[in-house]
Parts: C-alpha cells; sequence; structure tokens
C-alpha cells in the first residue's frame, strides 16, 4: 500500500486547497483513521437533544452537518472510485445545500447518522488502501474539473476537519 502524499496544486480546483490546507503533512491513511474515531468520540458524546442544534438561524442543525458530512465523503469516495478504477466518464457536481434540505437528517436519530458516517468512513479507508500507486496518481474529471484520486483522499480528511472545527468552535463552544 503506497504512500498518499499531498496532491500538487495541479491536482485539484482552487477551492479546494481551504480543506487540503487544513491537512498535516505525515500517513494520511493513519490520518483519515484516527480523526475519524475524534469525530465519532465527539458526536456520540452528544445528547440526542443537542441533533437539533442551530448555532445561528438558517444555518444546519448538528444532524445536518453529520449527514452532510456522509454525503460528502461518499460523493468524493465514489469520485476516487472511479477516477481511480479509470473511468474517464466526467463526474457530476453536487449542490450541497440541495442535499441536506432533502436529505432528511433532522427526522433521523443522532446514533443513525453517527453509525452511518462511521460506516462511510470504514469504507473510504478501505478503498483507499486497497489502491496502488498508479490508482492514487490517476486523474479524471469531476465538476468540470481535473481532480487525482490523492488530492480526493485529502479533500475528504480535510473537510472532517473543517466540520470538526466548525461543530467545536459554532455548536459546541469548544
Amino acid at each position: 500500500m503506497p504512500t498518499i502524499s499531498r496532491p500538487a496544486s495541479d491536482e485539484y480546483a482552487p477551492y479546494y486547497h481551504r480543506y487540503i490546507s487544513l491537512v498535516p503533512d505525515g500517513d494520511l491513511l493513519d490520518l483519515l483513521a484516527r480523526q475519524g474515531r475524534e469525530m465519532m468520540t465527539l458526536l456520540r458524546a452528544l445528547p440526542e437533544a443537542r441533533g437539533a442544534h442551530r448555532y445561528a438561524e438558517g444555518k444546519w442543525s448538528i444532524r445536518e452537518v453529520v449527514g452532510h458530512m456522509a454525503d460528502t465523503e461518499r460523493v468524493m469516495g465514489y469520485r476516487a472510485l472511479s477516477i481511480a478504477r479509470g473511468d474517464r466518464t466526467p463526474l457530476p457536481g453536487f449542490e450541497q445545500d440541495d442535499w441536506v434540505r432533502l436529505g432528511g437528517a433532522d427526522a433521523r436519530a443522532m446514533k443513525d447518522l453517527v453509525d452511518e458516517l462511521e460506516l462511510v468512513r470504514a469504507a473510504t479507508l478501505a478503498l483507499l488502501r486497497g489502491l496502488d500507486a498508479e490508482a492514487i496518481a490517476r486523474r479524471g474529471t469531476a465538476n468540470g474539473v481535473e481532480v487525482t484520486t490523492r488530492a480526493l483522499a485529502w479533500i475528504i480528511s480535510g473537510h472532517e476537519r473543517h466540520h470538526l472545527a466548525v461543530l467545536r468552535e459554532r455548536y459546541l463552544g469548544a
């Protein structure tokens, strides 16, 4: 299993630099596993009623944030799978606000959402651990922009780090 090194700036859309820049250097697979455990510990400690909390009018609830994280990791994981397998089909973008609005997270139990997020992370890790160096470096198109499997792995990590910080700072006041 090769190391998934930090992607170069030509491996992803400039928008994603905000996430990739949050990821420290080191073993990305180990980091994804550790930060997944950290996120699950934080979320499992929340009382069920806290899942409905919004830090401001019009902002997502904690449940919706968790649903969004699972959806986004699934999308990025599918993109990574498709590109790693050499599929040249351009992959579509998605509108996160529409997905959250239609995702029904507020009607679900926090425990179920957290269990789902944990399973999505396990699937992401299984996929990434099974890729060789050639698959990790492979390029494809997602949302109209060329991207590598490597970059998608780092985006997954950075996206979670972003939302962990938002949860701590804006939702939990930590």
